[in-house]
């Protein structure tokens, strides 16, 4: 490589982090709204900078180097703190306009959030909702969202966090599948069943039935198994608040609780007093507090027989 030139521009950076994450020029171009050759240039612009080779070609695309991964959590932290520098920057702290990126499990995020948010840009237009769906805990700390929903409590101190409650996760089952197959008199039962599940939490569950689970259908994202649930597919399990919600869902064996998960609301300390911030902050803890205190059905009723 050539000798290192002046430090690279942030617009370079953002070239490589497209690279990276999309694996390709040409996705990298799509996702960053700019032509392919422009992206190429910039990319070869930041290696001259460097003195590095920070890509290899291969048959899949482009490959970053080792040089290149090392450089990547230092990129990727140069970009949580520009788009909070933006978000900052979208919206003065007293008024209800600008930016908000909140992040949240995928189930969470998928299944519940959204509605919620619905209703909060109903009654404020003026803020625009940026959500990422993550089972990784991001760092709020390093400002890569500005609220986030957990399912643990944080431990930084610059931190501000309310406890919502818990959600307790119970077998059930789409009533067009009861309808075909009745539902199982008891854990033992089961095996007689088309499960849906998640590979990884079938040792979990051990404990609540004292025997494992084989499941008929399986996927590693929760928002899957309960698109399976829903659609038919066998007895499956979620949260509680999202069973009570669905007119179609069918308590089974409603006496066993599978686990019980902890809902938080997090975000830093600075952003209290912006004003947005909070109202989304407090519109939520009362949101999800409904959602698992809702009385929409009670699930502890027994489960309907065939």
């Amino acid at each position: 490589m050539e000798h290192r030139n002046a430090d690279p521009d942030w617009h370079l950076w953002r070239a490589f982090l497209g690279v990276v994450q999309a694996g390709s020029l040409s996705g990298a171009a799509r996702a960053l709204s700019l032509t392919q050759p422009t992206l190429g240039r910039q990319i070869a612009a930041l290696e001259r900078s460097l003195g590095l080779t920070l890509f290899t070609r291969s048959s899949d695309g482009l490959r970053p180097t080792d040089r290149a991964l090392d450089l990547l959590p230092q990129a990727e932290a140069m970009a949580a703190a520009a788009a909070a520098l933006m978000r900052r920057a979208s919206g003065a702290p007293d008024a209800m306009r600008g930016r908000i990126r909140l992040t949240a499990s995928t189930f969470l995020g998928g299944a519940v959030l959204p509605a919620l948010l619905a209703g909060f840009h109903d009654a404020h237009p003026g803020v625009d909702l940026e959500l990422s769906l993550s089972d990784r805990t991001e760092d709020l700390l390093r400002r890569d969202a500005d609220l986030a929903v957990r399912n643990v409590a944080p431990t930084q101190s610059a931190l501000v966090a309310r406890r919502i409650g818990t959600a307790p996760i119970r077998f059930y089952a789409h009533r067009a599948y009861v309808a075909r197959r009745g539902v199982p008199a008891s854990a033992a039962d089961l095996g007689r069943h088309s499960l849906i599940g998640r590979a990884a939490h079938a040792e979990r569950v051990r404990p609540s039935l004292g025997h494992d689970l084989t499941f008929a259908f399986s996927c590693a994202d929760d928002l899957g198994l309960l698109a399976a649930l829903r659609a038919g597919f066998g007895i499956g399990y979620c949260q509680d608040g999202i069973g009570r919600r669905d007119p179609d869902l069918v308590p089974v064996l409603p006496e066993i609780v599978l686990a019980e998960v902890g809902i938080w609301l997090v975000m830093h300390e600075d952003l209290r007093t912006t004003r947005r911030i909070r109202a989304l902050f407090d519109h939520l803890a009362g949101g999800l507090k409904a959602y698992l205190d809702g009385p929409e059905r009670d699930v502890s009723r027994r489960s309907p027989r065939s």
